[in-house]
C-alpha cells in the first residue's frame, strides 16, 4: 500500500527490540538530538557503563522527547 506522508506529532517512540534499539543507532539519535537542541552531546557518559546505563543516561537526557519501547 503506498499513502500520502503523514505529520508525525508527538515524541519520537523508539523500538528497542528492532534495529533502532541498537546501542550505536541511540547514540546516533542522542548525538543528532543534542545538536538540533544546543546540548553537549552525552554519548561519552553513554558509553561509560553498560547497556542499560545506556538507556538510563539517554532517558535522563532526551525523556521529554523519546519514549523507548521494550
Amino acid at each position: 500500500m503506498i499513502r500520502a506522508k503523514q505529520e508525525h506529532i508527538g515524541p519520537i517512540v523508539v523500538d528497542l527490540t528492532g534495529p533502532d534499539g541498537n546501542a550505536f543507532a541511540l547514540m546516533g539519535l542522542a548525538s543528532r538530538l543534542a545538536k538540533q537542541l544546543g546540548f553537549k552531546s552525552p554519548t561519552a557518559e553513554m558509553m561509560s557503563g553498560d547497556y542499560e546505563h545506556l538507556l538510563e543516561v539517554f532517558d535522563k537526557n532526551f525523556g521529554d522527547f523519546v519514549i523507548l519501547e521494550r
